[in-house]
């Protein structure tokens, strides 16, 4: 890849990461890396 994307893609990834971080991470708070795994994976 180029890095030359369709902004709609890179619209959608941000969106994706954002409700990712909002609903999961910063609600829960993950004492270390790997409960932050196990708690991503579900």
């Amino acid at each position: 890849m180029d890095g030359q994307g369709c902004w709609r893609d890179n619209v959608f990834v941000e969106r994706l990461w954002k409700s990712v971080k909002y609903e999961k991470v910063y609600l829960h708070a993950y004492d270390s890396v790997n409960e932050a795994k196990r708690g991503l994976e579900r």
